[in-house]
């Protein structure tokens, strides 16, 4: 997925969490279910366009939140580095 989208794994990885983590996405392996039809669920084609914009803009705000924790993360690693050994 990480590939195909032009991302870091740990991008996709942070993005996923973050959809599975509002309910957009869910997790569960569908063959073991006895119940197949409990997965279904119709949306009609305004709402899907409305999920869709919703997603995206949420996958829009983690993807800025990942990029500036990233930027803090090499911030903070290169103070530390010119921190002399020993303090």
């Amino acid at each position: 997925m990480a590939r195909e989208l032009g991302v870091s794994l740990g991008k996709a990885n942070y993005c996923m969490t973050a959809l599975i983590g509002k309910g957009f996405v869910k997790v569960q392996n569908f063959r073991n279910s006895t119940n197949k039809r409990a997965y279904l669920y119709l949306l009609t084609p305004a709402g899907a366009a409305a999920k869709a914009k919703l997603t995206r803009d949420f996958l829009a705000i983690k993807r800025e939140e990942y990029d500036a924790l990233r930027l803090e993360v090499e911030r903070l690693q290169q103070e530390s580095e010119s921190i002399p050994e020993g303090l």
